[in-house]
């Protein structure tokens, strides 16, 4: 299960079609869009919302409050997100009018040859343990947000995780559930199970949790910054662990790490414009995905009809199709990204649309040479905006936690493949394919373009899809921000399967599978849980996903 933050189906009774049939009940609660005149803080478990309110009431900036809810759920959400994970951010600089990116993956070890992880039986898409462990890039990534554009140090953001973690807090429900399902896998590895299994078990909602190795590891950061990671203390008893266990990092390329400034790529839509960041991730296909999509008059097919939901999985088929061929590594990309979005390339993509008849398997598109999960969200009283993701991928990462230092380390190097000749090919030193996608949207007013909302949704591969499917919710069909996140999604996962979300009525089912698609059940963090924060005229909107345990709020 890909770590990731609902929805509640709008009234559509008056002269319902005959595929909306019996609605099945929905155990999602309906919250209300927040709204606030200063600034707005989104996140997935309710002390990172308060972190990050806090440093906003103390006058910090938008990114220091990013950065501190961001260490907070390192401690509260250790099976999603933490400083052994990977980040990506878009942020809108209201002085200077503008979005700025970046990408704070790591890459392989100098050691990750793809001979030695096939003879070793590298299973891509699912490695956990040594083998899948690349350079965590997300303390350094903190570090390079707060020196450019923040206002505070990594000290100072760093002091309410240290608290928690130190002092201990109490387990949210989801939080608890996720955490119970991972015993059997934490157990593999007795420092991970000294951590994250007190007393022999996973702690129950409502039990406190403390966390002091972590305490003293983000003390030790905040003492004598990054380096202690990144080459220092703190990374050689990393290595020295690593190398016990058959894995591929050297305090070289610890050393080496370094985030990436990075230019956003974006899709003009219905009026506006929407931005995700360029490969090693997937928010391109998200971008793809809705240029397939801008011929059909989606509104008229229905919010969540058996058309609707039928053309968005298709255009997903193809653009996920995409990102195996030609996503990876921006340094190895068989041909520029934007070729993906070009005219020619995406009526091609369209032309294999089925509009009645679901495509079990869609080849990837031509060869071109020419110019192709924790979410939080943070808005600030100068209109300063953050659109900011981290995470250590599968729950609870690798599996491995280095004794005493109480964090788990990613398992980013799964998203490589074994495949020879394409951009995602593991070799060393290279980024690996990366599902973590911030959006972000912009609105061109009086001739210059302007903050509209910051927005994600954590969850692996659901997210490209989930960004489309929000988007439209809010744009199409004029759902305000909390109620475009909590609208049923469907996710598709291969061939014809495809899962629904319990809202979505049996009479689309029904017809959905007549079209050919393979129905199949999964629980709700399967769909992702979202945050997002919208510019007024005056003041700030924000929603937060029920699906997660967080909240939106502001002040």
């Amino acid at each position: 299960m890909r770590h990731a933050v609902l929805f509640v189906l709008p009234s559509l009774i008056a002269l319902a079609p005959a595929w909306l049939g019996a609605q099945r009940p929905t155990t999602l609660a309906g919250r209300s869009t927040v709204y606030a005149p200063s600034g707005m803080v989104a996140t997935s478990q309710p002390l990172a919302s308060a972190a990050g309110l806090e440093v906003l009431r103390t006058g910090g900036n938008a990114v220091d409050a990013a950065v501190a809810a961001a260490a907070v759920l390192g401690v509260t959400e250790p099976h999603m997100t933490g400083i052994g994970g990977d980040m990506f951010a878009i942020v809108w600089l209201a002085k200077a009018q503008k979005l700025v990116a970046l990408n704070a993956s790591g890459r392989a070890g100098s050691r990750m040859v793809r001979d030695t992880l096939a003879a070793r039986g590298f299973r891509s898409g699912s490695q956990q343990g040594a083998m899948s462990v690349t350079v965590p890039g997300a303390l350094a990534g903190w570090d390079l947000l707060l020196r450019t554009h923040g206002t505070r140090t990594l000290r100072q953001a760093l002091q309410p995780a240290i608290r928690y973690a130190r002092d201990g807090f109490p387990l949210t429900p989801i939080i608890a559930a996720q955490w119970a399902n991972e015993t059997e896998f934490l157990m593999r590895d007795s420092a991970a199970a000294a951590t994250y299994l007190p007393g022999g078990r996973a702690p129950k909602a409502g039990e406190w949790f403390t966390n002091r190795d972590l305490a003293r590891t983000l003390q030790a950061i905040a003492d004598s910054g990054v380096g202690v990671f990144y080459g220092g203390s703190l990374g050689r008893r990393l290595v020295r662990y690593l190398d016990a266990r058959g894995g591929f990092l050297t305090l070289g390329d610890l050393r080496r790490n370094a985030p990436t400034w990075v230019t956003p790529m974006s899709v003009p839509f219905r009026g506006y414009r929407v931005w995700e960041l360029p490969p090693s991730n997937q928010g391109i296909a998200a971008l793809e995905m809705l240029r397939i999509l801008e011929p059909y008059d989606l509104k008229a097919m229905g919010h969540n009809s058996p058309a609707y939901l039928h053309h968005l999985i298709e255009a997903k088929k193809l653009a996920y199709a995409d990102l195996d061929r030609f996503v990876g590594d921006a340094d190895h990309l068989a041909m520029p990204a934007d070729a993906l979005l070009s005219d020619g390339f995406i009526a091609a993509r369209r032309a294999l649309m089925n509009p009645t008849r679901a495509q079990e398997r869609v080849e990837p598109g031509p060869l071109r040479t020419k110019s192709e999960t924790v979410y939080l969200t943070v808005a600030d009283a100068e209109g300063n905006m953050v659109s900011f993701i981290n995470s250590i991928y599968d729950y609870f990462g690798s599996g491995l936690v280095v004794p005493g230092t109480g964090f788990a380390l990613h398992n980013r190097g799964a998203g490589f493949t074994l495949t020879p000749g394409l951009p995602n090919t593991v070799a060393p030193g290279k980024r690996p394919f990366h599902t973590l996608i911030p959006g972000f949207v912009t609105q061109t007013v009086n001739g210059r373009e302007q903050a509209y909302m910051s927005f994600g949704l954590m969850g692996g591969g659901v997210q490209a899809q989930g960004h489309v499917q929000f988007l439209l919710n809010h744009f199409a069909f004029g759902m305000d921000l909390q109620a475009a996140i909590d609208a049923p999604r469907f996710r598709h996962y291969d061939g014809y399967r495809v899962a629904l979300e319990a809202p979505i009525t049996d009479g689309v089912r029904t017809a959905l599978q007549g079209m050919g698609h393979v129905l199949i059940e999964q629980p709700p963090i399967a769909f992702g849980g979202a945050q997002a924060i919208m510019r007024l005229p005056r003041g700030w909107a924000a929603g937060s996903d029920p699906r997660k345990d967080g909240m939106a709020v502001g002040y």
